[in-house]
């Protein structure tokens, strides 16, 4: 009988984005692939360095442990490796006791035509290219970008922190925005306050992330002595009045996160920076990199604000 992952919040992840890859990747660039392939063998068995989306990995993978015989959550390995060469980090992932054992190697080629065929809500890797094309497939898909990102063992919160526009929303008001000021935009969705937004790239996946924090409400109550796993949180630059809109569709879509700001303009990292989330999505790499060095950064590149800007 077929297994299906479907039921499941299932992530694919680029090796780029579990380890650090430079040291690999810079014999591929200067040595040519014969070379590298030399170099992954020789090394197969040296566990690669924790990359950027380790932290928010190995958490979200701990939600498994609210259902052991039906785990809410799969990672799926998508590698630009062959076989051959991917062993050593199919060895690492082992190393470091992660349970992901399904994998995808492919050779050289963007492994984002299969996110459909695992049922996968959210690609992670650190290859702008392939993050594009699977963004303009119409794939939830995020850049993590690089960063020294240090992971507290003794933390065992998962703190994930989202945009909204153009994240978890189309970039419908975001292009009010664009084409018109601030007071347009605020009248345009104090106009459409009680209309919820058409879902953005990144909808199911919260939907499945809030979807596990109910599992872990129900756990609470069978066992006073759980504490959840879970904090899940919006940051973005509206500010009254267009918040409400934000409220109102968080409510049409039955989810309620744990905290939100209404930065109006006040540089997010501030906020993040208190917050220390594990894992921060937006569509504005102007947003990302004063906090990206030392915070897990993803870059959601869809809408309007990456239309203007190819970076």
């Amino acid at each position: 009988m077929a297994f299906d992952l479907s039921r499941r919040l299932v992530i694919g992840l680029a090796s780029s984005a579990l380890f650090d890859l430079s040291e690999s990747d810079a014999v591929f660039r200067t040595e040519g692939e014969q070379v590298y392939r030399e170099y992954q063998r020789a090394n197969q068995d040296k566990p690669l360095e924790r990359g950027v989306a380790f932290p928010f990995v190995r958490r979200v993978l701990s939600l498994n442990q609210l259902n052991p015989d039906d785990p809410p959550v799969e990672v799926i390995l998508l590698s630009r490796n062959d076989p051959d060469t991917g062993l050593r980090v199919m060895n690492s992932i082992q190393h470091y006791g992660l349970p992901i054992t399904r994998a995808v190697f492919m050779q050289g080629k963007s492994p984002h035509s299969y996110i459909p065929a695992f049922d996968i809500e959210l690609f992670l890797s650190a290859n702008a290219e392939d993050v594009k094309k699977a963004v303009a497939a119409g794939h939830p898909a995020g850049q993590i970008l690089k960063g020294e990102i240090e992971d507290d063992n003794d933390d065992l919160q998962l703190r994930i922190a989202f945009d909204f526009d153009g994240v978890l929303v189309d970039d419908e008001a975001e292009t009010v925005y664009k084409k018109q000021d601030l007071d347009g935009f605020h009248q345009h969705e104090t106009l459409r306050q009680d209309i919820p937004h058409t879902p953005g790239p990144l909808t199911p996946f919260l939907r499945r992330i809030a979807a596990i924090q109910k599992m872990e409400q129900q756990q609470r109550k069978k066992d006073p002595t759980y504490t959840p796993i879970l904090r899940v949180s919006i940051v973005t630059a509206r500010n009254a009045p267009a918040h409400k809109r934000v409220i109102n569709t968080m409510r049409s879509w039955d989810i309620t996160v744990n905290e939100a700001f209404f930065m109006g303009g006040v540089e997010k990292s501030k906020v993040l920076d208190i917050m220390q989330p594990h894992i921060f999505f937006d569509d504005q790499r102007l947003h990302l990199e004063p906090a990206s060095a030392r915070l897990p950064s993803v870059h959601i590149p869809f809408g309007i604000a990456n239309h203007a800007h190819k970076d």
